[in-house]
């Protein structure tokens, strides 16, 4: 063996022993922070493990996608908890994406009034806190006037005090989330399937609409139609989508703030895109919806996509401002849970795993899609 390679070889081994070390130093700091906090549990006369999952709730809260009552386990709760922060979450990603897009584009227009539109609205909703916006706008709400007094929005649509009621597909609640589920399980077969954004898009939006009117056809209540409008009967709403006012308020709040930061996100990524191109087009004689489309949007993604992920985990992140209003997600259960069963520790643990593997899917997701986006180089 030569001097160089025995300099390697030590080198090597140096840096095993280091690691070695490490994992060592962190194994037993993680042994004697169980060890401590079994001995205080003991000393305490409380119980650890996760056997109370099997245990009945015995309370009930506001908001479920499916099936629930009093006597269900904790496990089962918990489980409505995480549906209801991801159908929060994922709306909120997609409303944040969409209007951040728009007045991103706005704030890249050259038209003066538009532009200045667009700056206020950043300047207004990315400078106040998230959970203030929440909170105000809850409290706007709730003093509007009951279902008597409800705003109409063309005889098919009411905000009052109680919520909001929307006309929607005559299918039960568990149906509709089954049909959310077929919805987002193709778009991501058309993701896998790498096709074009627009026409991925389009194939997204046509086959969602069909699935969905393909189950309110078969599944709907006999001798009833495919649409179910809401209509006031005496002191309520009958038929309809009912949105509660707390989810109402959650999604909106989230969704004004959110699409302040999108947009500037997509201000910036437009910005980027080289002006010899954007000559080009207008060389060919494009339209500006047709450069915008094509030439300024597929470049500027391959900017927009990194910032995107980190505000799409942020979103998913502030769900949890819901606990403020009274929006039953998964915080908001958690925090019920420990306070009526007193396992702190393990409910803490679970919330904090189920947010990492949320949190970590969506940056896997978000790397393959800059990833696939990236230009190739020859």
């Amino acid at each position: 063996m030569t001097a160089a390679e025995q300099l390697r070889a030590r080198a090597r081994y140096r840096r095993l022993g280091i690691q070695a070390v490490l994992v060592i130093v962190t194994a037993l700091a993680v042994w004697g922070a169980v060890t401590n906090a079994q001995y205080n549990l003991t000393r305490l006369n409380m119980t650890s493990g996760f056997a109370f999952l099997d245990r009945g709730t015995g309370w009930n809260y506001s908001f479920s996608l499916v099936e629930r009552s009093i006597n269900d386990p904790y496990s089962y709760t918990l489980f409505i908890g995480l549906l209801n922060t991801l159908f929060v979450g994922f709306i909120c990603i997609i409303t944040t994406t969409i209007f951040g897009f728009l007045i991103g584009t706005l704030r890249d227009a050259r038209h003066p009034a538009l532009n200045f539109a667009a700056s206020v609205y950043v300047q207004i909703f990315r400078n106040i806190p998230l959970i203030l916006q929440a909170i105000f706008l809850y409290a706007i709400l709730i003093h509007l006037g009951g279902p008597r007094q409800a705003v109409s929005f063309g005889d098919v649509a009411f905000l009052s005090g109680r919520g909001v009621m929307l006309p929607g597909l005559n299918v039960t609640p568990t149906v509709a989330v089954a049909i959310l589920l077929a919805s987002l399980g193709l778009g991501i077969g058309l993701i896998l399937a790498r096709t074009t954004l627009w026409r991925g898009l389009a194939i997204w939006f046509g086959g969602s609409v069909a699935m969905a009117l393909f189950a309110a056809l078969v599944l709907r209540p006999e001798g009833e139609g495919i649409l179910s409008i809401p209509v006031l009967q005496g002191l309520r709403f009958s038929g309809g989508i009912s949105v509660p006012i707390e989810l109402f308020a959650l999604i909106t709040s989230i969704t004004l703030y959110g699409s302040a930061y999108v947009a500037e996100i997509v201000r910036g990524g437009l910005a980027q895109v080289p002006r010899g191109l954007v000559e080009a087009g207008q060389a060919l004689g494009l339209s500006r919806v047709s450069i915008w489309s094509r030439i300024k949007v597929p470049m500027a993604l391959r900017s927009i996509i990194p910032p995107l992920g980190n505000q799409w985990i942020f979103m998913m992140k502030a769900t949890t401002i819901g606990i403020a209003i009274g929006f039953s997600d998964l915080f908001y259960i958690t925090v019920n849970a420990i306070s009526q069963s007193g396992q702190t520790l393990e409910l803490i643990l679970l919330l904090m795993l189920t947010f990492l593997a949320i949190n970590y899917s969506i940056a896997i997701f978000t790397n393959w899609l800059n990833a696939r986006l990236k230009l190739k180089e020859h």
